[in-house]
């Protein structure tokens, strides 16, 4: 953080902290596997911390663009609609798994809509450069990345889902989806950062 603009150094920290709080969890969820417990409670408690930071990603890289603090509040509620609303068809309600899994992809096209299309979008255009760049990298992930968790859903929620993707084992999915938004996310924003000096 030490190497970088002073603006970009929060965007840093989140990054950081989104990492720490997976690999704290990625420990506590590979002991309940080891032990043959379920990991989803301690996936989505992760989620529900990760994801709404990675949301804060979007307004603290388009801050300097002039994004509004309502841009952050809409985003992380917007995740936090899509998390809720899938922990409860994947571990509370699981015979309406897919009314709940569709309110959870109505929430995630919200997110997809406003940072393709919407304000952050018309946010980073303005910015251009380097934020420009990033976020539309940050697009990507969100678009491409975050698609592989409903792939995972659908395969370890019973009903037609798990018909269309039986034998894909839910928790592998989950990881590699992971592994890939969370680092990468911090690597786009550290790059950002770099490339901002």
């Amino acid at each position: 953080m030490s190497t970088v603009d002073g603006k970009w150094k929060t965007s840093l920290l989140v990054s950081g902290l989104i990492t720490f709080i997976a690999a704290v969890h990625y420990m506590y969820m590979r002991d309940a596997h080891a032990d043959g417990d379920s990991t989803t409670v301690f996936r989505y408690v992760d989620w529900i911390l990760t994801v709404p930071l990675m949301c804060v990603e979007f307004y603290l890289i388009l801050k300097a663009a002039g994004a509004q603090k309502s841009l952050m509040w809409k985003m992380i509620l917007l995740s936090v609609i899509m998390l809720v609303t899938g922990y409860l068809g994947e571990a509370v309600y699981m015979g309406q798994a897919q009314i709940w899994g569709l309110i959870s992809g109505i929430a995630y096209f919200v997110i997809v809509y406003e940072i393709w299309m919407g304000g952050a979008a018309k946010l980073a255009a303005s910015a251009g450069g380097a934020v420009q760049s990033a976020h539309k990298t940050l697009c990507w992930f969100v678009l491409v990345g975050w698609a592989i968790y409903p792939i995972g859903y659908m395969a370890g929620t019973e009903g037609w889902y798990s018909g269309i993707f039986g034998g894909l084992d839910m928790d592998v999915i989950y990881n590699v989806g992971d592994a890939i938004n969370k680092i990468g996310f911090g690597l786009v924003v550290y790059q950002l950062a770099v490339d901002s000096k």
